[in-house]
């Protein structure tokens, strides 16, 4: 995910601006006499918002911070059931533990999404919400999701992680449930160094929101922030302005980035289209682009061709590099420790294990030259061709 491949001098003038206007004032919040009414990250939430088409949004500080904050603004406590899939980076189940709540992972199908065939089976009286992800920038099925979560009167939270900008039958991913989290860090669409979003249409749970992120604190317009009272109990996931400069800047590239990574993955799926091996199903062409995924015929066929391309210098992404990370047949030090799928992790997810062992996915890049991508594309055919 390209955001850092564009970071450059705007980035750094709306650094340097925090300085010349206000004398470096980074706190979202308060000295409102020295700061000359600069609020960044105020604004960055309102363009984001804008961006997005709803009316709130609620800057954090990461995006485990916006799923950790949105389930306690949907009121989830211990006991509660929270549904995710098997395939997403474990910061969707750490949220959920830090909340109390208890984890139930279902099987992903072959959008590397949640399979919305799985989900009816796991829901008890004690299901509250369902989390799907976005994975790699490709939409999950929100119809099916959405269906069955209204049939079950259940909260949805979208994961939005790798996924800002991207769409679902028109739709920004991250507006389509009651909440959605998206990620800046390091590696995202667009990027503030750390940081996240949470995005909503429901006044109420943006007022809870905004809540909890800050501590509890009320945002009353009649008194100061310290004589505020508190809406209920929270914890710091602020913003600085740092960040919320950042991604005023980078909210400007976004569609530019999404443009040249999706026109980027259309000249180089033209090039290995024939390759004979079964490419990952999107269901909606609002994703991003962000991977070109196919699957080998076996897990033993996939290491072999993942060996060929390290050979030939060309790399993965997440799938199979960072498995450990992003698929819960890992995760064992969160099964032993809290006792869910303690005796059965290794075999539990047998579809997403048939699916992500014989995976490979290729990264894209806005910055690819035509001529790196011939490259990568002569590479794979040739690979292709040894490995059958």
């Amino acid at each position: 995910m390209p955001g850092y491949e564009v970071f450059g001098e705007e980035e750094r003038q709306a650094i340097n601006e925090l300085f010349e206007l206000n004398g470096g004032i980074l706190f979202a919040h308060g000295f409102d006499a020295l700061r000359k009414g600069v609020y960044r990250v105020r604004e960055f939430e309102a363009a984001f918002a804008n961006k997005m088409g709803v009316p709130y949004a609620q800057a954090v500080s990461s995006c485990t911070a916006a799923l950790r904050v949105a389930l306690a603004a949907l009121g989830i406590k211990r006991g509660d059931e929270i549904i995710i899939p098997s395939f997403t980076f474990v910061a969707t189940a750490e949220a959920v533990i830090q909340s109390g709540a208890d984890l139930v992972i279902v099987d992903i199908d072959n959008t590397l999404n949640m399979d919305p065939l799985k989900i009816d089976k796991t829901i008890t009286t004690r299901t509250k919400a369902i989390i799907p992800v976005h994975m790699m920038g490709a939409p999950a099925d929100m119809e099916k999701i959405l269906s069955i979560a209204d049939e079950h009167k259940l909260h949805v939270l979208e994961d939005a992680a790798q996924a800002c900008g991207g769409t679902y039958k028109g739709k920004p991913l991250g507006t389509i449930g009651h909440l959605g989290a998206f990620s800046f860090d390091a590696g995202k669409v667009m990027i503030t160094g750390e940081g996240g979003m949470i995005a909503t249409s429901d006044k109420d749970l943006y007022i809870n929101c905004r809540a909890y992120h800050d501590h509890g604190h009320e945002y009353s317009t009649t008194v100061s922030r310290g004589e505020e009272g508190a809406v209920g109990e929270g914890f710091n996931y602020r913003m600085t302005e740092l960040q919320g400069a950042i991604g005023i800047v980078q909210l400007k590239k976004l569609d530019m980035i999404i443009n040249k990574q999706r026109a980027n993955k259309k000249k180089l799926m033209n090039l290995i289209k024939d390759i004979p091996f079964e490419f990952r199903r999107i269901i909606d062409d609002g994703e991003l682009g962000d991977a070109i995924i196919f699957f080998l015929d076996s897990k033993q066929q996939a290491d072999k061709f993942v060996k060929k391309m390290k050979e030939e210098a060309l790399g993965t992404k997440n799938v199979p590099d960072a498995m450990c990370w992003h698929f819960s047949k890992y995760w064992s030090h969160i099964f032993k420790k809290y006792g869910w799928y303690r005796d059965s992790y290794q075999t539990q997810w047998k579809q997403s294990s048939d699916i992500l062992e014989r995976a490979v996915a290729l990264p894209i890049m806005i910055k690819m030259t035509d001529g790196r991508i011939a490259e990568i594309g002569e590479k794979i055919i040739r690979i292709a061709k040894e490995i059958r």
